[in-house]
């Protein structure tokens, strides 16, 4: 029951009609028995300025941010977190006594839903394909916790080289080795696979209209002893997946993600531990 004690918090993304985070975020709030709400808000970009300060006018939680919005943001922001100091762009605000904290909770949902697996990445060397949003997310996460080496594989456009410039700063700031190649150099894929601990696809190939592609053509050029990991999570079972499979490797899709990161951001809003469990059983079944 909605209270005059009730606390908000929401999404701010357009279109986000089909996010499932007031699922988790409400379910949560239920589950522990929180006076709060978590509403979706399909917000245009000549609006977004008025969504951001309403958020500490109206004493909100704090909100989790989407497309297009998770750069734009930056310069309302009080202060940013490590992490989005590193890589510029940013997936939640946390609204404390009226002042708005940055944070960047992609990679770290990465992180810990490796951890929730029992699979540690330090010193560990990881090949990442597409360094988008959250890819790049990860990647700085990775680079945080100690990596050996990251390998980044991205397609060749006009974004190529200022990405080439990203991660090297990036790599400099963290003191982790991080190379970019052609994501279509097949010969350097299977050479860097050769020596990783994980593949992780940060791409968008295997969702939507391209459910039925995989970032990668040639499935020959993944080992039997890594374990391949798709941020998507819908289908359950990507092509890249199901590749994987067929070369004998551990598998993960993108729900421990999902969950995780969200995890992340009811943490810093609440200081409550999320029911991670309660909430991936319905995640299941909705998916």
């Amino acid at each position: 029951m909605i209270t005059g004690k009730t606390r908000l918090a929401g999404i701010i993304a357009t279109p986000i009609k089909h996010s499932f985070s007031p699922l988790i975020h409400n379910t949560a709030f239920q589950e522990l028995g929180i006076d709060a709400v978590y509403l979706a808000f399909d917000t245009l970009p000549k609006n977004f300025e008025q969504a951001i300060g309403s958020i500490s006018a109206l004493n909100l939680l704090g909100v989790n941010l989407s497309m297009p919005y998770k750069k734009g943001a930056l310069k309302y922001m009080d202060s940013l977190g490590t992490e989005v100091k590193l890589i510029q762009a940013m997936n939640t605000i946390v609204c404390r006594n009226s002042r708005l904290i940055g944070r960047n909770t992609d990679g770290i949902g990465y992180i810990e839903s490796l951890r929730s697996k029992g699979i540690s990445i330090r010193e560990e060397k990881v090949t990442i394909l597409g360094a988008g949003g959250a890819g790049l997310a990860v990647i700085a996460q990775m680079a945080l916790e100690g990596m050996r080496k990251i390998s980044v594989f991205n397609r060749k456009s006009v974004n190529f080289c200022p990405l080439h410039k990203r991660l090297k700063e990036l790599s400099y700031q963290t003191k982790v080795k991080i190379e970019l190649f052609d994501l279509a150099d097949e010969k350097a894929l299977k050479k860097e696979l050769s020596t990783s601990r994980i593949l992780a696809n940060m791409t968008n190939v295997g969702m939507g209209e391209m459910s039925w592609a995989s970032p990668i053509r040639n499935p020959q050029v993944i080992p039997e002893n890594i374990l391949v990991t798709d941020a998507i999570y819908v289908p359950r079972e990507t092509k890249l997946l199901q590749q994987a499979k067929s070369r004998g490797a551990q598998t993960m899709n993108g729900l421990g993600m999902l969950l995780h990161q969200a995890a992340v951001s009811f943490n810093l809003w609440t200081g409550r531990k999320m029911p991670i469990e309660i909430i991936e059983k319905k995640m299941e079944e909705e998916v």
